[in-house]
């Protein structure tokens, strides 16, 4: 059954970009034993993404010359026009997430659907009933500022479901959403 999961990390914080938007306190921790397999076992099982415009300009601005999530169709929440990758299956919209969760779960095939970012493009799903769960990495660093990892409410309270530990402090915190 297709699953709907924000799959994210975040600072003790809850910061999902420091406050210049980049990622470098989170790459450090890369190496970190087991991290690189339970990533790869993730994206093993996702069949469909969905990210807001930030995310997908970070992707771009990072110079990459290949689209990093070939052969899964991916969906990109924008009210602007947006370069694409020659060859990816990258659809650009400004429909609303419910009619568009319907595009991405029969494109999954029974895979599961990841919301890769953006706080407010996650909470829309969940204010909408769509998001199943979130999978929450935990760095073991403090930023102050950035960019928060839901900066608006969603439904709960969140039910924990499993706790996975990564080397000297860095967790992996998975909550189902409750259906209402």
């Amino acid at each position: 059954m297709t699953r709907t999961q924000y799959y994210v990390a975040a600072s003790i914080d809850g910061y999902i970009a420091d406050a210049e938007g980049r990622l470098g306190w989170l790459f450090q921790f890369n190496d970190v034993e087991g991290v690189d397999a339970h990533y790869k076992a993730f994206l093993a099982g996702v069949g469909a993404l969905a990210m807001g415009s930030a995310t997908y300009e970070f992707i771009l601005a990072e110079g990459l010359k290949a689209w990093p999530y070939a052969g899964l169709p991916t969906w990109v929440f924008t009210h602007r026009a947006l370069p694409a990758f020659e060859g990816a299956d990258i659809r650009f919209t400004s429909e609303d997430v419910s009619v568009v969760h319907e595009q991405m779960v029969r494109a999954a095939e029974g895979k599961h659907i990841w919301l890769m970012g953006g706080g407010n493009l996650v909470a829309q799903f969940a204010r909408r009933g769509l998001l199943d769960e979130i999978l929450l990495g935990v760095a073991p660093v403090v930023l102050g500022s950035g960019a928060p990892l839901l900066p608006a409410s969603i439904p709960g309270p969140l039910e924990l479901q499993g706790i996975t530990r990564f080397g000297r402090g860095f967790v992996e915190l998975r909550y189902e959403i409750p259906r209402t």
